[in-house]
C-alpha cells in the first residue's frame, strides 16, 4: 500500500487537456490520472495568449474548489526564447506583474505553481508577488548562468522549486555548470525541491540516479504528461500546438519534447528498476515531497486527519487498486 501518487506537474491525459476552458474535458483528463494511481493532479496550463490562459485559469478554479484537481501549475509565458522546448514562441513575454495579477485572481487561490526563468528582467518583482500569494515559484526553461540561477533560489530568493530539471535549459558541463548544478546544490542543501520526470525519454538512468544521490528527500518526480498519456500514437495538442507522438513520443514540429506520455506510477517503477533508486525513496518522490512542494495538504502521505488516498501494488509495482477519498475505484 502506497499514498495516492501526487503529480505536480501534468498536461493532460486519455486524449484530455488541462489547457482547456471545457471543465468536462479537464474534469476526464483528472479522472484518467486517477484510475491509474495519481490521486491528485495539478492541472498545468503552458504559454499561450494571455486572454486565453486567463481564461483557462478561471474554468478550472472551479474543478479545484470540487477538488476535481488539486490546483493549477502555470508553465509560462514568462519564460526564455533560447529554451522554450515545446512552448510557443510566439506568446513568450518578460514578467508582467498585471498578468500575474489576473493569473492569480483568476484560479482563485488555486494557482499553486508558477514556472518562471530567472534571468528575466522584472523577475525578482514578480516572483516576490507570486510568493507573497502564496503560489511556489518554480525556476525553468531558463538560459541563466549558475550564479544567476543559484541566486533566485532560497536562501537569498523566493523560488523553492524548479521545473522539470535539465529539460527547457543548457545541460550540465564541467566548465560550466549552469542551472543543473545550481538546482543540485541548492537541493542538497534543503533550499529547493527539483521536478524530475521520470518517463526514461526526458532524462535517462544515470541522470535520475545522480539526482536521487544528491538529494533523495528534494525529488519530485513528475509525469509532463499531455493530452496523449494513455493514448496510441498519433497527432494531438499542447497548448496553441500540433504534437506528432510516434514511438510514445511526444514532439512538436520543431522537433522538441512536447511533454510526456506515461503516468505517475510508471515513473516510480522506472525510479526503482532503471535508477536504482530505494523503494521508501522513490514513494516519498512521487508523494509527499511533491505535495510539500506545491504547498498541498492533507495528500502524500498516510497519516491521521489526512485523505483517504491509498495505492495498491504487487512486488513489480503494478496497479491493483486505487482507494479515493475513501472509496475504491472499480
Amino acid at each position: 500500500m502506497l499514498p495516492g501518487l501526487v503529480d505536480i506537474h501534468c498536461h493532460g491525459g486519455a486524449g484530455h487537456r488541462f489547457d482547456t476552458v471545457d471543465q468536462r474535458e479537464a474534469a476526464a483528463a483528472a479522472e484518467y490520472h486517477r484510475s491509474v494511481g495519481t490521486t491528485t493532479v495539478l492541472a498545468g496550463i503552458v504559454t499561450a495568449a494571455p486572454g486565453d490562459m486567463v481564461a483557462q485559469v478561471v474554468a478550472l478554479r472551479e474543478l479545484a474548489d470540487d477538488k476535481v484537481i488539486g490546483g493549477i501549475h502555470a508553465e509560462g509565458p514568462f519564460l526564455s526564447g533560447a529554451r522554450c522546448g515545446a512552448q510557443d514562441p510566439r506568446y513568450l513575454m518578460n514578467p508582467d506583474r498585471d498578468l500575474a495579477v489576473r493569473l492569480i485572481d483568476g484560479a482563485g487561490g488555486h494557482l499553486r505553481v508558477m514556472t518562471m526563468a530567472p534571468e528575466l528582467p522584472g523577475f525578482a518583482g514578480v516572483a516576490g508577488l507570486l510568493a507573497d500569494r502564496g503560489v511556489t515559484v518554480s525556476l525553468g526553461h531558463t538560459d541563466a548562468e549558475f550564479g544567476v540561477f543559484r541566486e533566485a533560489l532560497r536562501p537569498k530568493g523566493v523560488a523553492t522549486s524548479v521545473t522539470h530539471l535539465a529539460n527547457g535549459m543548457p545541460p550540465l558541463h564541467h566548465r560550466s555548470a549552469g542551472p543543473v548544478a545550481a538546482a543540485l546544490t541548492a537541493a542538497a542543501r534543503g533550499d529547493a525541491v527539483v521536478e524530475l520526470i521520470g518517463d526514461g525519454v526526458h532524462a535517462d538512468s544515470g541522470f535520475g540516479a545522480m539526482v536521487f544521490a544528491s538529494a533523495k528527500d528534494r525529488v519530485a518526480l513528475v509525469t509532463d504528461a499531455m493530452q496523449a498519456a494513455g493514448m496510441p500514437d498519433g497527432r494531438y495538442r499542447l497548448g496553441p500546438q500540433d504534437v506528432i507522438v510516434s514511438a510514445g513520443v511526444a514532439r512538436v514540429a520543431s522537433g522538441s519534447i512536447a511533454g510526456g506520455t506515461s503516468h505517475l506510477l510508471q515513473c516510480l517503477a522506472w525510479a526503482v528498476r532503471e535508477c536504482g533508486v530505494a523503494l521508501s525513496d522513490a514513494v516519498r518522490a512521487a508523494t509527499l515531497t511533491p505535495a510539500v512542494a506545491a504547498g498541498l495538504a492533507d495528500v502524500g502521505d498516510l497519516r491521521a486527519g489526512g485523505y483517504a488516498d491509498l495505492v495498491v501494488v504487487d512486488d513489480d509495482l503494478r496497479l491493483r487498486r486505487v482507494l479515493y477519498r475513501g472509496r475504491w475505484l472499480s
